[in-house]
C-alpha cells in the first residue's frame, strides 16, 4: 500500500517476538524506503521537512510585546529576567510568592479594616454573596521608575442586578479642559499647584443597599469559614462604588466651606478673607491651587485628617499628563505616554513625518477594499484620542480616522500610521501655559461637505485664555449643510455653546 511518494509499508512481514534484539524491542515501526532513495539515504540521515506555511499571531496577543526566551541584553542577561522584576501577577498564587505583593495585599486589608468597610456575619437565607478578586498593578512615575506595588481587592460587580443590588451609578469628574483652565489660571496668577491622591477612595463611600461579599482568598478566617462580610461601605468593583465615594467627599467639601461649581460638578471653590482655593476632583485624584499658601496647607491638613491620602507635592504628573515648569510658564505634555504608545505598536523605529496627515486628505468607506484588524485599529485610535488632550495639532487627523472604527480598511490604517510617524518626530510637543491677560477669545472654522460618504461638514474651534489654548475640538456637524454659509452658522452655534460654558465656569471661579 503506497502512502506517499517515497515511503512504503511492508505488509508481507510479521513481528518476530522471539528475537531478543534492539529491533525486536523497539517501538518504532519498520519503514522501507523506495528504490530511488535507498541507494543514497539512510533513515538516520533523513532531515525533517520544515513547513512553508506562514504562522500568524493570535489576535489576543497583538497588544503584547513578545520576546523570545533566548533573547539577551548587551550585558549578557536574559531579557525575560528583567521583565519578571516588573511583571504584574495574574493570580493570587503568583503574588503570594513575592514579598512586595504580599505586603501590598496586607496593606489593602488593613485599609479596609481601618475604614470599617465590612463586618463578618452569617449569610441571610435570601441573599447571595458576591465573589472577590485580587488585582495587581505596578505604579510608575513619569520616568518609568517603580513607585509602589499596589494590590486592590475588587468585587465582581458584574454579578449585581440593577434595581436590586444598586440604583444610581453616575458620578461627575472634572473635564481635562477644566484642568487646563485651572492650571492656566494658576500660572497666570503665580499660584502654586499641588496634587493629592486618596488611598482606597471607594472604601470611604457609605452604602445604602445591603451587600454581602465572600471572604477574600488568602485572608479567610479559619474559625469562621462559612461566614461572609456585610459591607458598610463600598468596595472597588461594585456598580455603586464611584457614586458612593463622590457623595461622601462632596458632603465633606460642603462641610468645610467649599462651593461646588454649577457649570462643572468636579470643581470646588472656597473664598475666605481675600483668599481663594480651587480644587479639581477626578475620582480619587485632587488638584489644589489658590492665592494663599497657608490656606492651601490648612485645606490639605483637613483632607488628610478625614481621609487616608498621599501628598504628591507640586504638580508634575496628573492623569497621565506631565507638567514641566519653565521660565516661560508650564508645559503640559505627554512625552512618556507618546513613547509608550509608539513602543506598544512597534512604531518607535518608523520613518518620521512632518505633518499628521497629507494635504487635502479625504478618506471614504470602500466595501471592496481589504479590511484590517478591528481590535488593533480601535486600540490605536483610542490611544491617539487621549493624546489629543495636550496636542491640538492632532485633533483634526484623529477625528477623521475615528469615523471608521466600525469597519476600518487598509487606507484608514495607513492614515493612522501617518499620525504615528508624525508622533515619532514630535513626541516631546505639548501646550505652553504662559502668563498673560485673562481675556477669553475663541476662533472657529468649517469646511463644506468635507466628508465624502455622508457629505457632512467638519467644524473646528479653539479658545485662548490670554495666550494659552485651553479648549479645542474638531468634529463633524450633526446635520448636512446646504451651503457654506449654513456650515459656518452651524460652526458658530457650536462654538457659542462652548463659549457660554467657559464664561460661566470662569465667572464661578471668580474671573471677570
Amino acid at each position: 500500500m503506497s502512502t506517499s511518494r517515497d515511503v512504503y509499508v511492508d505488509e508481507s512481514s510479521s513481528w518476530d517476538w522471539t528475537v531478543a534484539s534492539i529491533e525486536a524491542t523497539s517501538y518504532a515501526p519498520k519503514i522501507v524506503l523506495g528504490e530511488e532513495d535507498s541507494a543514497d539515504k539512510n533513515i538516520t540521515d533523513l532531515a525533517l521537512r520544515k513547513s512553508g506555511r506562514r504562522s500568524q499571531l493570535s489576535s489576543y496577543l497583538r497588544d503584547y510585546d513578545i520576546t523570545h526566551d533566548t533573547v539577551i541584553t548587551s550585558d549578557g542577561n536574559l531579557v525575560h529576567s528583567a521583565l519578571i522584576a516588573e511583571s504584574e501577577p495574574i493570580t493570587f498564587e503568583e503574588a503570594a510568592r513575592d514579598g512586595h505583593w504580599w505586603r501590598a495585599m496586607e496593606e489593602e486589608i488593613d485599609s479596609i479594616k481601618r475604614n470599617n468597610t465590612w463586618e463578618l456575619v452569617e449569610l441571610p437565607l435570601n441573599k447571595k454573596p458576591i465573589a472577590l478578586k485580587w488585582i495587581y498593578k505596578v505604579k510608575v512615575n513619569a520616568n518609568g521608575e517603580i513607585v509602589r506595588h499596589k494590590a486592590r481587592l475588587v468585587a465582581k460587580g458584574f454579578l449585581q442586578k440593577a434595581g436590586i443590588d444598586y440604583g444610581e451609578v453616575y458620578t461627575p469628574v472634572a473635564r481635562i479642559e477644566t484642568v487646563r483652565l485651572v492650571v492656566a489660571l494658576a500660572t497666570n496668577e503665580d499660584w502654586s499647584l499641588h496634587q493629592l491622591d486618596v488611598k482606597s477612595a471607594f472604601l470611604n463611600g457609605p452604602l445604602e443597599e445591603e451587600v454581602y461579599v465572600q471572604q477574600p482568598i488568602g485572608f479567610v478566617q479559619e474559625t469562621d469559614k462559612h461566614k461572609v462580610y456585610k459591607l458598610n461601605k463600598a468596595l472597588y468593583g461594585l456598580k455603586q462604588a464611584p457614586r458612593a465615594w463622590n457623595k461622601r467627599i462632596d458632603k465633606f467639601f460642603e462641610g468645610i466651606g467649599f462651593m461646588k461649581c454649577i457649570s462643572e460638578h468636579g470643581v470646588y471653590v472656597k473664598n475666605t478673607e481675600g483668599s481663594k482655593i480651587i480644587i479639581c476632583l477626578y475620582v480619587d485624584d485632587l488638584l489644589i491651587t489658590g492665592s494663599n499658601e497657608e490656606c492651601i496647607e490648612s485645606c490639605k491638613a483637613e483632607l488628610m485628617k478625614e481621609f487616608e491620602m498621599n501628598d504628591l507635592g507640586k504638580l508634575s504628573y496628573f492623569l497621565g499628563i506631565e507638567f514641566t515648569q519653565t521660565k516661560y510658564g508650564v508645559i503640559m505634555h505627554q512625552t512618556k505616554y507618546t513613547r509608550d504608545l509608539l513602543k506598544k505598536f512597534s512604531m518607535e523605529q518608523s520613518n518620521s513625518a512632518i505633518t499628521p496627515a497629507k494635504t487635502g486628505m479625504k478618506l471614504e468607506h470602500n466595501p471592496d477594499e481589504e479590511g484590517v484588524d478591528l481590535a488593533v485599529y480601535r486600540s490605536i485610535v483610542g490611544s491617539l484620542t487621549y493624546l489629543c488632550n495636550t496636542r491640538p495639532d492632532l485633533s483634526f487627523s484623529v477625528g477623521v480616522v475615528s469615523r471608521y472604527m466600525q469597519d476600518p480598511k487598509v487606507s484608514h490604517l495607513l492614515a493612522v500610521k501617518r499620525i504615528m510617524r508624525y508622533l515619532h518626530e514630535t513626541e516631546q510637543f505639548g501646550v505652553l501655559l504662559s502668563k498673560g491677560n485673562e481675556e477669553l477669545v475663541g476662533y472657529s472654522d468649517a469646511d463644506w461637505c468635507g466628508d465624502i460618504t455622508d457629505r457632512r461638514s467638519t467644524v473646528g474651534y479653539v479658545f485662548f485664555l490670554g495666550k494659552t489654548p485651553i479648549s479645542w475640538s474638531s468634529t463633524k456637524e450633526p446635520v448636512v449643510a446646504l451651503s457654506s454659509c449654513e456650515a459656518e452658522y452651524v460652526a458658530a452655534f457650536e462654538v457659542a455653546c462652548q463659549a457660554i460654558w467657559l464664561y460661566s465656569l470662569l465667572k464661578e471661579l471668580g474671573i471677570n
